[in-house]
């Protein structure tokens, strides 16, 4: 791969105000995924861009460092396609941060198109342009790169800021710009880093054991989290979830106890038997961790028929409005909204009931399930919100 000059690209990008930029890369096997390709488009002043393929894993050839720092200044847009996961990887490997991010996928549910679009879908709904995307599924971590391979990486790129320049004609006809960008916004905080307490607090059935069978699990969590990124594996490899939870509740000492519990096979029992059972060591010596003592009150078998109403409701208001239902609420949105309602409750934290969407469904929503407010079919078979 050609070595490409990343000072020169960061000040082009500086001069047109922003930069489009895609990953490739591989997470099969490993802890977190591995960089292996950034690919990156800079407006060339003709109403095309140019592209550069960029090489992370070449460690002697390459220096991230001006384009990470271009990420980081908020007065450069960066322009991604479904950029959960670009945002995340770049910002570890990187070490930085990145501010001022137009994710198209988000933006595109704001201009009427269905959400979740693919980059494919939307280049031909907006541009006309057809992909050859034929080595999406690769070994991006082998080298030399295939001409197929860094065909397929130069298109991610190519047609992105052309795109973008339709998307916004057509968000800013419709006055929807600023809320697209507000959405875009919850981008610049995404992390692929893996929190222990919240990976603990996922595990199966763990809600409901003991204060002490809690803080062994906690304590198993750690170390299989430690393991796994020291030996960059997925957790699953190095101890099912299943068999963490059982450990925690049979507080084995021994290996031969330890030998005795479901879904250890003979190679984990030698490899990390002995450090499975410092971990329960460990875990004994912890403070009981208590559930939580005062648990929002769960759902209820009556609130299905509330909850398709509230469904109902919203997506009237995403058709008439143009925008993807889902950018309005989820379903376990909806939930809480109908659990509170029920129970008399503080309103919940969701989205549904902040900023924008507040002021578009959120109020109506809570009026309805008062039964303040009526759904009736009108002329067209359009449902009508009318007040009691």
């Amino acid at each position: 791969m050609a070595k490409v000059d990343a000072h020169m690209i960061a000040a082009r990008a500086r001069d047109a105000g922003r930069l489009g930029i895609d990953t490739e890369f591989m997470g099969e096997g490993r802890y977190r995924s591995l960089l292996c390709l950034v690919q990156v488009a800079v407006d060339d002043g003709d109403g095309a861009a140019d592209v550069w393929v960029l090489d992370p894993l070449d460690r002697d050839g390459f220096d991230p460092a001006p384009l990470a720092e271009l990420l980081a200044d908020p007065a450069i847009e960066i322009v991604l396609h479904a950029g959960r996961q670009d945002v995340a990887l770049l910002r570890r490997v990187w070490g930085t941060t990145i501010t001022n991010v137009f994710d198209t996928q988000i933006a595109a549910g704001f201009a009427g198109m269905r959400a979740q679009i693919g980059y494919e879908g939307l280049l031909s709904e907006l541009l006309g342009v057809r992909l050859q995307k034929s080595a999406s599924f690769t070994k991006w971590d082998a080298r030399p790169l295939s001409p197929e391979q860094a065909e397929y990486a130069r298109e991610d790129v190519l047609h992105i800021l052309q795109a973008t320049d339709a998307l916004k004609d057509r968000l800013e006809r419709s006055g929807r710009l600023e809320w697209a960008q507000e959405e875009c916004r919850v981008l610049e905080t995404i992390t692929d880093d893996r929190d222990v307490d919240a990976v603990f607090e996922r595990l199966p059935r763990i809600a409901g054991l003991d204060g002490g069978v809690r803080a062994i699990a906690r304590e198993l969590v750690a170390w299989r989290e430690e393991t796994a990124r020291e030996q960059d594996k997925p957790v699953s490899s190095v101890l099912q979830d299943a068999a963490l939870v059982e450990i925690a509740r049979r507080k084995p000492k021994s290996m031969e106890r330890l030998s005795q519990i479901r879904g250890l096979h003979e190679g984990i029992l030698r490899r990390r038997g002995k450090w499975i059972l410092d971990a329960v060591e460990r875990g004994r010596e912890q403070p009981p961790i208590p559930t939580t003592s005062e648990r929002s009150p769960g759902p209820s078998p009556k609130d299905a028929p509330l909850i398709a109403l509230s469904e109902a409701l919203v997506r009237a208001h995403a058709l008439s409005s143009g925008l993807a239902y889902e950018l309005l609420a989820t379903r376990a949105d909806l939930q809480a909204v109908v659990t509170a309602v029920r129970e008399g409750l503080t309103e919940p934290d969701v989205r549904t009931l902040r900023g924008w969407r507040r002021e578009l469904v959120g109020d109506e929503l809570l009026a309805l399930l008062r039964g303040e407010r009526v759904l009736c079919v009108g002329d067209g078979l359009r449902l009508d919100v009318t007040a009691r």
